[in-house]
C-alpha cells in the first residue's frame, strides 16, 4: 500500500472552520477599536480647532473668529485672513463633507466674537458613537448621539 501525501479534505475543512471562528471573534473587537480611534481623533481635532481659532483671532483681531476653511491653507501656506495656516489643509477642507477626517465631519459656525465647532460621525454607530463640540470657552463636550451643542453636551474629561 502506497503512503498518501498531503492533507485530506476533512483536515482542510477543520482548519478553515477554525480560522472562520477566530475571525468571527476578532472582527467586532476590531470595529470597536476603530470607532474608539475615530472618536479620539475627532476630540483631538476639536482641540486643534479651538487652539487655531484663538490663534487666528489673536493674529487678526479685526476679523475675530473665522470659518474652518480659513484656518488652513494649501502647502506652502502663506498666512492671511483667508488662509490662516493654523491647521492642516485636510482638516480645514473637511468642513461638513463626507467622508470627512477619520469618519467625522467638522463644522465651525463663527461670528467675530464667538464660534461653535462641531464633529459629527459620518455614520452613527459605524464610524463613531459620539458627537463632539466646543465653543470659545475651550471646553469640549460630547453627546452619545448626533447634534452636540455646548448647552446640551457633557464635558469631556
Amino acid at each position: 500500500m502506497k503512503k498518501q501525501k498531503g492533507f485530506s479534505l476533512i483536515e482542510l475543512l477543520i482548519v478553515v472552520a477554525i480560522i472562520l471562528i477566530i475571525a468571527a471573534i476578532a472582527i467586532p473587537n476590531l470595529m470597536r477599536a476603530r470607532m474608539s480611534a475615530n472618536e479620539s481623533s475627532a476630540a483631538g481635532s476639536i482641540r486643534t480647532i479651538n487652539t487655531a481659532e484663538v490663534s487666528y483671532s489673536t493674529a487678526y483681531p479685526t476679523v475675530g473668529f473665522t470659518a474652518l476653511t480659513n484656518l488652513g491653507g494649501a502647502s506652502p501656506c502663506t498666512p492671511s485672513t483667508a488662509t490662516g495656516c493654523f491647521i492642516d489643509n485636510f482638516l480645514a477642507s473637511s468642513a461638513g463633507t463626507a467622508p470627512g477626517k477619520d469618519g467625522y465631519t467638522f463644522v465651525v459656525t463663527a461670528t467675530s466674537s464667538t464660534y461653535t465647532s462641531d464633529a459629527e460621525p459620518v455614520n452613527l454607530n459605524t464610524t463613531g458613537t459620539r458627537s463632539f463640540c466646543s465653543d470659545q470657552t475651550g471646553v469640549i463636550y460630547y453627546l452619545a448621539a448626533t447634534g452636540c451643542s455646548p448647552a446640551g453636551g457633557t464635558p469631556l474629561q
